[in-house]
């Protein structure tokens, strides 16, 4: 009997499978069953061919040999895990072998790794796709029972495609006109770079802002406050004297309450979790970096299997889904869950648009328990703090709206008018669910303070017991933190002018969900911006990329716009020959762009020390074995450890492996977990990124 082969994107995923499967006989490199043989690539194992491997003039960067523009892309076997691309390629070969299910990660990225092992490997015959949402053992045997037909995700795999396509031919021609043009290391791709250029200006708009001083009128009316209002709604007043007149008018007078105003309002639950909206609130509450948050979720998904696929974009789950809410909530029905659980589980569940909808789900739906029997002494601090905030939200989104009545008193006092609002809460609903902390997020610096409001009656006077004049200043727009910038990233359509345009720009984001966390720390990895508390501010490093790239690269219409047709594209509603051919447009324009420039740039880590070499002071480059001496000059290639005073003279061989490192990390959004740390450990390794 012929057996299924079974690829899988990691080893830890293989090994649940194979266990699942019944494949118990261990071999290097796969497991073997009865009736199927499952391996697994260590991210990808395939990638785009470098740009020698097109032409050996391209082993040297020169300015005038740019752009390069390949008639048809290659592929190449990746040298540090070719191992596993042997093993995974000769047991494509075996003739015992009737099929391929494609198991790795159920997204774009996970296509990408498997069609491009297959296309190295020269698979010609059948495949199947498996699309699963959990790790659990009822998900893989449900998975492998309804195995879909691989060629249902060709669209899929054209989007991966033409994303890694566009990276390559962005990022590696800019990177390289970059470093060329100026003698500089300096890397930019079509993802990066526009996020790069909103913390750049929002950096200038800080240091362009004059802070201006203005101030506020409280009245005390013994039982209650009121916060002083002109007749457009405006508490500022910027001149000093005018408060002092307005607070000597107010001083000791009676007043009478011109309206009483209660309103029965209903606030409903949040939406599910999608992978941003996870990594905001994980930021702001317990300041996890994007990517530790994804880094935890993964472990969460994957070992624990205690939540479903991570790196999705959706808030909302499938009308089928509905019947499997009793049994993951039973499944977290311990504490400190249990008692939010026990009043959901007393009646049939009751579910609204706002989770359930079939029409704002596509490749996967929000992120929520699996049904896994939970047993937090098993998780880890960061792990339980994460799962926490997942389990609230699951829990919340099934609980009824919070309902208060909102009372708003205006009393005036001599032709001025005092404004104070206070809230009854009728039922918690959701907000039992939450912490404190989430009730605080959603305070506006704005809004009227809530206080306590007993029972008034509309004429009845009132005796101002005193006034206070509070001195405040203007604040400048706050610098980004990982949660801010996530959002800025996700939606950055509220930065183009154009308001047809803007409008257009809904639903397109730099980046996707999955590739977002990776990006901000390639700007943090590339010294282009660096963590300041929880803030990100930009290094003197980035502020000049910005000034020296062309205005289409850094502007988020354009990548955004680019993001949304490889969305067309993944749902067969867009071209992929005319995205790339305007890609190849964009990287001709875009290093014309750059060759033309009369810019300069210059190094802010200069040191004090000459390179034995050429003559010209060196570079001081901080790495995690210590700081190391570069020389600015690209051409010369001299490095040394920072206390050797010897130094020592790298060889062309070695200039060149690093030239190719930094380019192909540039922007290479596709580059699998286990390869991008790879590359990552590379570059740390040459130390002078």
């Amino acid at each position: 009997m012929k057996k299924s082969l079974v690829l899988a994107e990691k080893p830890s995923v293989a090994k649940e499978i194979a266990r699942v499967l019944n494949c118990g006989m261990k071999n290097k490199g796969f497991m073997e069953g009865p009736q199927f043989v499952v391996t697994w690539a260590l991210g990808h194992l395939v990638t785009l061919a470098e740009p020698e491997d097109y032409d050996q003039k391209y082993k040297n960067w020169v300015l005038e040999d740019l752009p390069m523009l390949p008639a048809n892309m290659k592929l190449k076997v990746i040298r540090q895990t070719s191992h596993q691309f042997q093993v995974v390629r000769n047991l494509m070969k075996r003739e015992d072998l009737k099929e391929l299910v494609i198991a790795t990660d159920a997204g774009r990225e996970g296509e990408l790794v498997a069609r491009w092992i297959m296309a190295a490997a020269h698979w010609k015959k059948p495949f199947k796709r498996l699309w699963i949402s959990s790790q659990t053992d009822a998900a893989i045997r449900e998975g492998f029972a309804s195995l879909k037909p691989g060629s249902s995700y060709n669209n899929l795999f054209d989007a991966a495609v033409c994303r890694a396509e566009a990276d390559w031919l962005i990022g590696l021609n800019v990177t390289r006109a970059l470093t060329c043009k100026f003698n500089a290391q300096l890397t930019a791709g079509r993802v990066q770079t526009p996020t790069l250029a909103m913390i750049v200006n929002r950096e200038e708009e800080i240091k362009q802002f004059i802070p201006v001083d203005y101030w506020t009128v409280r009245a005390d009316f013994g039982d209650f406050f009121g916060d002083w209002r002109d007749k457009k709604g405006n508490s500022r007043i910027f001149d000093y004297t005018i408060a002092e007149a307005l607070a000597a008018k107010l001083q000791g007078h009676q007043g009478i309450i011109e309206n009483i105003q209660t309103e029965s309002k209903s606030e409903p639950p949040p939406l599910a979790y999608d992978l941003t909206e996870l990594q905001r609130d994980a930021n702001k509450r317990y300041g996890f970096s994007a990517q530790k948050t994804l880094s935890v979720l993964q472990d969460l998904y994957e070992q624990h299997k205690l939540v479903t696929y991570p790196r999705t974009d959706s808030r909302y789950i499938t009308s089928d889904m509905v019947p499997t809410l009793p049994a993951r909530l039973k499944s977290i029905a311990v504490p400190p869950y249990a008692g939010f659980v026990k009043p959901l589980l007393l009646k049939p569940v009751t579910t609204s648009k706002r989770f359930v909808d079939d029409s704002k789900v596509s490749d996967h739906h929000a992120i929520i328990p699996t049904g896994e029997p939970l047993r937090l002494a098993s998780l880890n601090a960061e792990e339980r703090n994460l799962y926490d905030l997942i389990a609230r939200r699951f829990i919340a989104v099934l609980y009824p709206p919070c309902r208060y009545d909102q009372t708003t008193l205006i009393t005036a006092v001599n032709g001025e008018k005092f404004y104070s609002r206070g809230r009854v809460v009728k039922d918690k609903g959701w907000r039992s669910v939450t912490s404190k902390t989430d009730e605080k997020d959603t305070l506006n610096d704005e809004a009227l303070p809530e206080q306590v409001l007993t029972k008034f009656k509309k004429g009845a006077p009132k005796q101002v017991k005193g006034i206070k004049i509070n001195k405040a200043k203007t604040k400048p727009p706050a610098r980004y933190n990982e949660a801010t910038l996530l959002t800025a990233m996700e939606s950055p359509g509220k930065f183009i002018e154009d308001e047809e345009l803007r409008e257009t720009m809904k639903g397109c984001g730099l980046g996707t969900p999955a590739t977002r966390a990776e990006i901000i720390e390639k700007l943090l990895y590339n010294n282009y911006i660096e963590r300041q508390g929880k803030e990100l501010t930009p290094t003197s490093k980035g502020i000049q990329l910005i000034k020296l790239v062309s205005p289409a690269l850094k502007s988020p219409q354009l990548t955004a716009q680019w993001e949304q047709r490889l969305s067309n594209i993944a749902r067969g509603e867009g071209s992929k020959t005319e995205f790339i051919a305007d890609i190849r447009s964009n990287a001709l324009e875009l290093v014309k762009s750059i060759a033309a420039d009369t810019a300069s740039y210059k190094a802010d880590n200069i040191s004090k020390t000459k390179c034995p070499v050429c003559g010209k002071y060196m570079l001081l480059v901080k790495g995690k074995r210590g700081g190391m001496l570069v020389c600015q000059d690209r051409a010369c290639g001299h490095r040394q450890p920072e206390s050797d005073g010897f130094g020592f003279q790298a060889s062309k061989n070695e200039s060149r492996m690093n030239q190719k490192l930094i380019a192909r990390y540039s922007d290479q959004s596709s580059v699998g977990n286990n390869l991008g740390e790879l590359l990552k450990a590379a570059l740390e390794k040459e130390s002078d990124v």
